[in-house]
């Protein structure tokens, strides 16, 4: 089975297995996606994630990382740009996601990056989603 959206898969069954509290989630992996879970990790969304090969595509293994109250840290994980829908953005324009508390990811010519990267690197791109 072809998925025709895998960014959209591996935020939906993030947001899921963070409303259930399960400790891992596994996705199939892609390129973008494994950029997507490192952005999360560097910002401090996700405990760790792992490629696992399994002789086909692979797997991406994401641990998700609660508080001190047993609350997932990831609030709200939406997605931006569709492929119906290419929403890109120049750097001056990025958005400030819950005025700077929450984190745009996007895809850059240099790579997937956060959107403070994106400002220190003065590059923009394609905003794949929003985490709060």
């Amino acid at each position: 089975m072809s998925l025709s959206d895998p960014i959209a898969d591996m935020l939906t069954r993030i947001r899921n297995a963070a409303r259930i509290n399960k400790d891992q989630v596994n996705i199939k992996a892609s390129n973008i996606c494994s950029g997507i879970a490192a952005v999360l990790k560097e910002e401090g969304y996700i405990e760790d994630f792992d490629r696992i090969d399994d002789g086909n595509q692979g797997i991406i293994r994401v641990t998700l990382k609660y508080d001190e109250n047993g609350q997932s840290v990831i609030k709200e994980i939406t997605r931006t740009s569709k492929p119906g829908r290419r929403i890109y953005s120049s750097v001056d324009k990025l958005p400030h996601v819950l005025a700077g508390y929450g984190v745009a990811i996007v895809s850059t010519s240099k790579g997937v990056m956060s959107d403070r990267k994106c400002r220190k690197a003065k590059v923009g791109g394609e905003i794949l989603c929003t985490v709060g």
